[in-house]
C-alpha cells in the first residue's frame, strides 16, 4: 500500500483531493495533508511517504523548494505538481526535479486520479525486463553486453584518457556517444558477492549485473545525460555529463543531486533485487582528460564501505583526503567522524529555532554531503539528525508551556514553526497530548 501526502495552502483543496483519493479504490494506506511547505517537509522526514502531491505557490516555501528538500531527504519520493498557472518556467523546473506530472487547476477529478494511478503503477512495477529476469528464465536466455562496441573504449578512457583522446578512431566513437561534457562525474556500483570471493555462480552473477544495469539505466534516463556500462571487476560504471549551460544553472547543487541519485540507485536496487550495492561517487571535474582521476575517486570512495559496512553510498569529497599523507587510520577516521557530529550538534543547538532549518544547511556548514552527515549522526548518537532538531524544539516548547504565559502562536514562533497548527500537530505526535492539554 502507498502513502500519499497532499500539500496545498487552501484547506478545501487538501480536503477535496484527500476525499477523492480515499474513495478512488487505489491501493492507498495513509493520506496525509499539509498546508505549507514546512509542514509538508516535516511529514516527509517523519513518515514513509511514497507520493507527494503539491501546489506550486505556497507562501514562504514554494512547491519547487519543497520538491528540492524532499528529494534530499528521500530521493525515491515521487511527485505530482498542481498549479493555478500554466507557466512554462514552473513546469520546466518541476520536470527537471523529476515531477511525474504537472496539472493545472481547477483539477479534473478523472485526470487527477489517472495521473496518481499511473505513478503508483510504475512505482509498484520493476523496470522493463526485470520481472522476466528474476522470475526464472530458461537456459536459452542470453545476456547481451550493453554498448558492446563501446564498453571497451569507455573502460580504456577511464584507465588512460591520453591514449583514447590521442587516437582519431577513439575520438570518433566518443563523438558518436555524444560524450562531450565538458563537465563529468563517475559513479561506480559494486555488487556484493560478485567477483573475487563471490558467492554467486557465473550465470547468476551475470543475471544480477544485468538487473542492476537495467534499474540504473531506467533511473538515469529520466533526468540525466549519462552512459552506463559494464567494467572490469564485475562492476557497473556510470559517466554523468553536463554541458556548460546545464552545469551553471545549478552548479552549487550538482553534488547534492549526485548524492540523491546514488541513494535512489541503492534504494531501488535493494527494493527489486534485495542487494546492498555499494556506490562510489566522484567529484565533478571539467574535461575528458580527468577521466582516470574521476574513476580512481569513485573506486576509492567505495573502499570506505570497509570502515562503514552498514552504509552504502559514498561521495569522494566527504573524506578530506588532502588532510592525510596516507589513507587515515581507524583512530583518525573515528576522530574525524566524532568532530563532524560534534560540530553538527553545536550548530543545531544554536539554530534549532530557526525557521526553515534544513539538514542540507547543517551539512554545508560541515563541508560534507547530507547523506554522510545523516549516517554519521545516527551512528554516533543513536537517533537521526531531524529527530534531534525536533527533540530540542519540543523540550524547549514544553518548558515554555509549563512555566510561562506565552500563547501557542508565540511559542510556535520561538521554536521555529511557521504556524501554531503545525506546531500543535508535531507536539501531539511527540508527547501524545496537545499543548492546551498539557497546559491544563
Amino acid at each position: 500500500m502507498f502513502n500519499i501526502l497532499v500539500v496545498d495552502d487552501e484547506p478545501l483543496i487538501c480536503k477535496g483531493l484527500s476525499s477523492l483519493l480515499a474513495s478512488s479504490g487505489l491501493d492507498i494506506g495513509h493520506i496525509y495533508t499539509a498546508s505549507s511547505g514546512f509542514e509538508a517537509l516535516d511529514c516527509v522526514r517523519m513518515e514513509e511517504i511514497d507520493l507527494l502531491v503539491t501546489d506550486i505557490q505556497m507562501g514562504a516555501m514554494s512547491g519547487i523548494e519543497l520538491m528540492q528538500h524532499a528529494k534530499l531527504a528521500k530521493p525515491w519520493v515521487q511527485t505530482i505538481v498542481i498549479s493555478a498557472h500554466e507557466t512554462f518556467q514552473y513546469a520546466q523546473m518541476a520536470v527537471r526535479l523529476g515531477a511525474k506530472d504537472y496539472l493545472i487547476k481547477p483539477l479534473n477529478s478523472e485526470q487527477f486520479l489517472d495521473s496518481v494511478r499511473n505513478v503508483l503503477l510504475k512505482m509498484d512495477k520493476p523496470s522493463p525486463g526485470l520481472a522476466t529476469l528474476m522470475s526464472g528464465i530458461g537456459e536459452s536466455f542470453r545476456l547481451e553486453e550493453p554498448l558492446p562496441a563501446y564498453s571497451q573504449l569507455l573502460n580504456a578512457l577511464l584507465a588512460d584518457p591520453g591514449i583514447v583522446l590521442g587516437d582519431e578512431e577513439g575520438m570518433r566513437k566518443l563523438d558518436e556517444l555524444q560524450l562531450k561534457g565538458p563537465y563529468f562525474s563517475v559513479i561506480k556500483l559494486k555488487l556484493p558477492g560478485v567477483g573475487l570471493g563471490k558467492k554467486y555462480n557465473a550465470r547468476d552473477s551475470g543475471l544480477l549485473r544485468y538487473g542492476v544495469l537495467n534499474i540504473a539505466k531506467e533511473l538515469l534516463d529520466q533526468e540525466w545525460n549519462s552512459i552506463a556500462f559494464y567494467s572490469p571487476g564485475e562492476e557497473i560504471t556510470v559517466i554523468i555529463q553536463w554541458d556548460e549551460k546545464s552545469y551553471e544553472e545549478s552548479a552549487a547543487g550538482q553534488v547534492g543531486r549526485l548524492d540523491m541519485l546514488g541513494r535512489s540507485l541503492h534504494f531501488n536496487i535493494h527494493k527489486y533485487l534485495h542487494l546492498n550495492v555499494v556506490i562510489g561517487i566522484s567529484q565533478i571535474l571539467k574535461g575528458l582528460s580527468f577521466m582516470e582521476v574521476l574513476n580512481r575517486q569513485a573506486s576509492k570512495a567505495i573502499l570506505w564501505n570497509k570502515e562503514h559496512n552498514d552504509h552504502y553510498v559514498f561521495y569522494y569529497g566527504d573524506f578530506n583526503w588532502n588532510n592525510y599523507t596516507a589513507d587515515p587510520s581507524a583512530e583518525e577516521l573515528h576522530t574525524r567522524s566524532n568532530l563532524i557530529v560534534q560540530k553538527a550538534k553545536e550548530y543545531i543547538d544554536e539554530n534549532y529555532a530557526q525557521k526553515g532549518l534544513t539538514i542540507h544547511e547543517v551539512a554545508k556548514k560541515n563541508h560534507v554531503s547530507p547523506n554522510y552527515l545523516s549516517y554519521l549522526f545516527k551512528k554516533n548518537t543513536g537517533h537521526n539528525l531531524w529527530e534531534y532538531v525536533i527533540k530540542l524544539r519540543m523540550e524547549d516548547s514544553r518548558e515554555m508551556i509549563l512555566h510561562t504565559d506565552l500563547r501557542r502562536y508565540e511559542i510556535a514562533e520561538r521554536v521555529g514553526y511557521e504556524s501554531p497548527e503545525h506546531f500543535s500537530k508535531i507536539f501531539k505526535k511527540y508527547y501524545g497530548i496537545s499543548p492546551s492539554e498539557l497546559k491544563k
